[in-house]
């Protein structure tokens, strides 16, 4: 019995889409029945190996471009597709031979003949207006003439299309590209693509001790790699050469189907499809077109299909075993098959997120091994233990005005205990381990990178890079249209621009909208900060003395979750904000582009991150007062300060909790719950009437199904979060130092999640080579350089690190930690306080008090200078600014070192470039002398003839004496 027998679903066209699409919905969200929806939808549950090739099912589809389509009432197009594939029949007939061109010579005078005999004055059909006889706006019109033309031009460049305006999705016309042998030979050697050439050489493998322990830790770890067959061994790789027409004969032609494979096939259509304009008046190339509605989507098409067993193997297929699955999350990934498939962009970012994941490994058993270390030693320290004795009858000031009352010292015991597992002295080191860890990451990624680029054949690349960068984006082309428009009357032969001038208002309203949003951040953590005063004031009124004793830990928990839907929300709209203000500058390339939004981007989402936890490090508790003399906000509010135990702990709660919250919710949810929730929207309206249940039964072809996942939108979302999430790695770490095994759980599931989206969930991206990160590896490196001075203020002014080591050097007088909580509380007597905001209890502890503690380092109110700071604070703060100043210095020289002594090149590979410049030379040189010999052997064996000719018509012909001697000469000067 099938699936569908077994949910109870009925496939049968009788059964009409208003009665099946609620009860679809039904079974979908309330019995959860999710098999119905991958069975049902139109998209990976049909056999699209069909809609690869032409109909002629030779010719490979390379590219995509779907329009807007009229359809009649009955779902069919007033004007069929096949009058449309006239040049393209023509063309194979050509190849057929004479017998198949008198044919189709014939056919097509017949035809014309039957279209001249109908009447001139009817108006010819026409697809996209409409039924016949039926007139469209001047809109519509413009589009189908741009349309034509486009196609027009790219026919003329060479390239092969077909048209398909009887698909089986209505409303969408399908035109398939196809680009001959002679076309990709063309623009490979344009483009300069470096091909493989037959020879092959031997990589030098390492010998003696380091190549016996490489090869043993290479069959160790021989389980974890993907099963990915390669069709030649690991030490053998083939030279690689800029493709030339001239130098054909140096590469390994016996197969051209499979020469360029589809990934450079497609990227080759895409470079042709940039660079064909219309110039019918003004320029237009298909990035205008996509963007004026010319054309609704251009998309190359996916390798085939990864749910049939019965499928082809295809590259999709395998990646989707081998690498999209979450089953082999133990596993390496094949980044040379993403590579092949996706391109050198897509395979690197991939590349950094597996050597980033690793690199986490250490780092999460280091921050680990810290933590336990607090858990061990927290029973052995003195502070925690003076703080928790029972016999500790220090009485501490009261936390708020008026509801709040005086406490003992002993009640915050579970917070200095706990304040110890992240505040003790495996945390310094740890801070300092983890800058040295960032430096040997980003050396390490250099050389992984570098080894990348060679295996890849992407050295020397940079002259082709730049050649890539002049394509001007449909939004620039338009505004400069408009410009053009404008001024069309004034200057006609002139090349219009935008100049900064017309760019200004753009630029101010950046301006504006970046401080707007930075100042709605800070607005925010101000309203947090206010919640938490007057919800811990109210939570002291409360007459359940539970919830007063757990007062501190309810207010920072509930703001630390506050903090996180905020950022949430904000996030997105930070990102829809930074994309729209990017538009309005309107770049000229797309490479401008993305540096723009990556940057504004990074700057909303850093903030609106960072912002509550940098406050909670460094300003909250430093800006309270005294008792007597406290700090208020509009006169009411009273500024909150740290406990006993510092503001660490809450810190380690905030951190802790926007990190997993987001990479929970933000990373993980919503790239899996936003797919199936699309997914399952596109069923539904196909329900309603976009699919009938008849069309839905045919199988879709492979352009088909394509169309209906979702469009590419480039790898700044992915590269964002990582970035984020290695900020909190690394700028807090040591307020927190599980934060890298939080993020390598995330990153082992974040990995297989992104290759997922990116195999089933999104259209096939254009190949786009690239031979590193970009922008993104310099704000590594800079978020790196922060995290060190990040860590230091971290570690002198918000832990109790530094009033330790004083006190125990300074003040101690057996040199121990006894005596340390004493020595940081100052006195304050009662009488002091201002009218008004003394406690409404202050005999809630049995007794009157007189005097009362609080932390902070002042003069006692029975001395000379009562509550004035005193010098122990003076020593203090010098050395916590010592402390910064080494720490820093230290820290970044000791980076520096690590910089030094690693090579940004591995140098076997440095050997295997000289190795291959060596190759190249003698295989030139080895062509130019066989071209010689060939050349000589020619020339002699002419000579030889000619010879013979000449003294065998010496008596024929007296004209053959002056001609036979003048050709010998040329030869002999040949």
């Amino acid at each position: 019995m099938t699936e569908e027998a077994e949910e109870g679903v009925d496939l049968s066209p009788a059964s009409g889409c208003e009665q099946q699409a609620p009860h679809f919905l039904q079974d979908v969200i309330f019995h959860g029945k999710f098999k119905l929806l991958k069975a049902l939808t139109p998209e990976e549950s049909t056999h699209c190996q069909h809609g690869l090739y032409f109909e002629d099912g030779q010719r490979r589809v390379d590219y995509v471009l779907t329009y807007p389509l009229k359809k009649q009432a009955g779902g069919r197009s007033c004007r069929q597709s096949t009058h449309l594939l006239t040049e393209n029949a023509f063309a194979r007939s050509l190849r057929r031979g004479p017998h198949h061109i008198s044919e189709h010579l014939r056919h097509y005078t017949v035809k014309r003949a039957k279209d001249s005999l109908s009447p001139p004055s009817l108006p010819r059909d026409d697809t996209e207006l409409g039924c016949p006889g039926e007139t469209f706006g001047g809109h519509e019109d413009h589009k189908t003439f741009r349309r034509e033309e486009f196609e027009g031009k790219l026919r003329e460049m060479g390239l092969e299309l077909e048209k398909d305006e009887d698909a089986r999705i209505q409303g969408v016309g399908f035109v398939k590209i196809h680009a001959p042998w002679n076309v990709l030979c063309r623009e490979a050697e344009l483009m300069k693509l470096k091909m493989p050439t037959k020879k092959v050489y031997e990589m030098k493998q390492s010998s003696g001790v380091v190549g016996k322990i490489s090869s043993l830790v290479s069959k160790a770890l021989e389980p974890l790699h993907p099963h990915v067959e390669e069709r030649q061994p690991k030490n053998i790789k083939r030279l690689s050469h800029t493709f030339s027409r001239e130098k054909q004969h140096l590469f390994d032609l016996s197969d051209k189907d499979y020469f360029f494979d589809s990934k450079t096939r497609s990227s080759i259509v895409y470079e042709i499809l940039k660079r064909t304009k219309c110039k019918a008046k003004y320029s237009m190339g298909i990035t205008s077109l996509l963007g004026s509605g010319v054309y609704t989507a251009a998309y190359p098409l996916h390798d085939g299909d990864i749910n049939e067993e019965s499928a082809e193997p295809n590259d999709r297929k395998l990646l989707y075993e081998e690498w999209a699955n979450y089953s082999v999350f133990y596993k390496y990934q094949p980044i040379g098959l993403v590579r092949k498939y996706f391109g050198e962009k897509i395979g690197l970012y991939f590349a950094w997120l597996g050597l980033y994941t690793q690199m986490l490994i250490p780092a999460s058993l280091v921050g680990v091994i810290v933590f336990l270390y607090g858990c061990a030693t927290v029973d052995d320290n003195i502070p925690s233990m003076e703080i928790c004795h029972p016999r500790n009858n220090i009485t501490m000031c009261p936390l708020c005005d008026r509801v709040c009352s005086y406490w003992k010292l002993s009640t915050a015991c579970g917070t200095a205990r706990a304040s110890h597992l992240f505040d003790n002295p495996a945390t310094v080191f740890f801070s300092i381990f983890m800058a040295l860890w960032a430096a040997m990451f980003m050396e390490h990624w250099k050389r992984r990178q570098m080894r990348l680029n060679y295996e890849w054949d992407l050295t020397g690349f940079e002259d082709e890079e730049e050649a890539l960068k002049d394509h001007p984006r449909a939004e620039y082309e338009f505004r400069v249209m408009q410009k053009s428009l404008s001024k069309d009357h004034k200057s006609q032969h002139k090349i219009e621009k935008l100049s900064c001038r017309d760019r200004l208002p753009a630029y101010m309203t950046n301006i504006v909208m970046m401080l707007l949003m930075i100042g709605v951040t800070f607005a925010i953590v101000f309203g947090v900060i206010l919640y938490r005063i007057s919800t811990k004031a109210a939570l002291h009124m409360s007459s359940n003395p539970i919830t007063r004793n757990h007062v501190q830990l309810t207010v920072k928990t509930t703001a630390a979750i506050i903090n996180l839907v905020v950022i949430l929300i904000l996030d997105e709209v930070y990102g829809a904000v930074a994309r729209w203000l990017t538009v309005l500058e309107v770049p000229k390339t797309d490479k401008s582009f993305e540096e723009r939004l990556i940057f504004k981007t990074f700057i909303l989402k850093f903030v609106n991150a960072f912002s509550p936890i940098i406050y909670i490090a460094f300003f909250r508790g430093r800006l309270v007062g005294r008792p007597g003399n406290y700090l208020y906000v509009f006169e009411s509010y009273r500024m909150e300060e740290c406990t006993h135990g510092g503001c660490l702990m809450e810190l380690c709660i905030q951190l802790s909790i926007t990190m997993l919250g987001k990479q929970l919710i933000q990373n993980n949810l919503f790239e899996i719950g936003i797919p199936k929730l699309k997914k399952l929207i596109r069923y539904v309206q196909s329900k309603q009437g976009a699919f009938q249940e008849e069309e839905r039964q045919k199988k879709l072809r492979r352009y088909e199904t394509d169309h209906f996942l979702e469009p590419f939108a480039g790898l700044t979302p992915e590269y964002m979060e990582m970035i984020i999430q290695f900020g909190f790695v690394t700028l807090f770490v040591a307020s927190f130092p599980l934060a890298p095994l939080f993020a390598l759980l995330n990153n082992i599931i974040e990995i297989r999640l992104d290759a997922k989206k990116f195999v089933t969930e999104l259209r096939r991206p254009v190949a786009a080579r690239a031979k590193d990160i970009g922008i993104w590896y310099n704000i590594l490196r800079g978020v790196a350089k922060v995290a060190v001075i990040i860590n230091a203020f971290v570690i002198s002014f918000t832990s109790d690190f530094i009033p330790r080591m004083v006190y125990q050097y300074m003040y101690s007088p057996d040199g121990s930690m006894h005596g340390f909580v004493n020595h940081t509380l100052s006195y304050f007597n009662v009488s002091h306080f201002q009218e008004g905001k003394e406690t409404m209890d202050p005999l809630q502890l049995g007794y009157p008090i007189e005097i009362c503690r609080y932390k902070d380092y002042r003069e006692p109110p029975w001395s000379a200078n009562p509550y004035e700071i005193s010098k122990e604070f003076w020593a203090v703060l010098a050395v916590r600014l010592a402390f910064v100043i080494v720490f820093q210095n230290v820290v970044m020289l000791m980076s520096d070192i690590v910089d030094w002594l690693i090579p940004d090149i591995p140098k076997d590979i440095s050997l295997q470039i000289h190795k291959e410049k060596t190759l190249f030379v003698d295989l030139f040189m080895k062509e130019e002398q066989g071209k010689v010999q060939i050349l000589e052997s020619r020339l002699s064996t002419g000579g030889k003839e000619n010879c013979s000719r000449s003294s065998s018509n010496n008596n024929n012909s007296t004209m053959a004496h002056p001609r036979s001697g003048l050709h010998t000469n040329s030869t002999k000067s040949l």
